[in-house]
């Protein structure tokens, strides 16, 4: 099992981790005695975190311990929509022009490929990576799927400490180049930031300073 390295503990600051663990571990007793009562796995609401963040802010890194730590799916809505290039289906060609441009793909496909892995899933425990990124993002996730989020995570990176870790990864991906850095960079800030607003203020958001995350 992944254990927390000190600089994992460091960034993020001991009112975070102890208020989310705490209220993960609540569920996950919850669930525990839903399941034993006769519940199917299916049948048991899932625990939904949405963890968010600039591009390069090291929310995909953390997302694959903080899954691991808690025994969460580890769902990236940016990975699931590559999937769904790379498989050459109709949808496909459409996604990669739009990321191209540093714009965000339609809610309704989004949401959809998100939520066909829900389907799939036997972990009642789901961490959703990157999603939502726009308001409107939001909105039809909640009409859809019928919920709202338990937890809201967002990864707080400035600006030239994001468009320098995407510059150095080199992994290859179409969206890692200085112009659609900065194009992304923008709409995060336009249509991202409203939507940590709104988590704010319903009270589900933590905030962690990404400036020490690994990515």
């Amino acid at each position: 099992m992944w254990r927390r390295p000190a600089l994992f503990s460091y960034w993020i600051p001991s009112y975070l981790w102890t208020a989310s663990s705490n209220y993960i571990d609540l569920h996950v007793h919850h669930l525990h005695h839903k399941v034993k009562e006769g519940d199917t796995s299916k049948q048991v609401r899932p625990f939904i975190t949405f963890v968010l963040g600039g591009p390069g802010s090291g929310k995909g890194t953390q997302c694959a311990k903080i899954a691991e730590t808690f025994g969460f799916a580890h769902l990236s809505a940016g990975e699931l929509l590559r999937k769904e290039i790379s498989s050459g289906c109709e949808n496909g060609e459409m996604i990669l022009d739009i990321i191209k441009e540093g714009n965000i793909v339609p809610s309704e496909i989004t949401i959809n490929l998100i939520r066909r892995e829900i389907e799939l899933s036997e972990n009642r425990k789901i961490l959703v990576d990157g999603f939502p990124r726009t308001n409107e993002n939001r909105i039809a996730f909640e009409s859809i799927i019928g919920v709202e989020p338990d937890l809201v995570i967002f990864f707080d990176c400035p600006e030239e400490e994001m468009v320098k870790r995407l510059l150095s990864r080199n992994q290859g991906r179409i969206d890692d180049n200085i112009e659609t850095i900065k194009k992304r960079l923008e709409v995060f800030d336009k249509l991202n930031l409203p939507v940590i607003n709104y988590y704010s203020s319903k009270g589900k958001l933590q905030k962690v300073l990404s400036i020490y995350c690994s990515v």
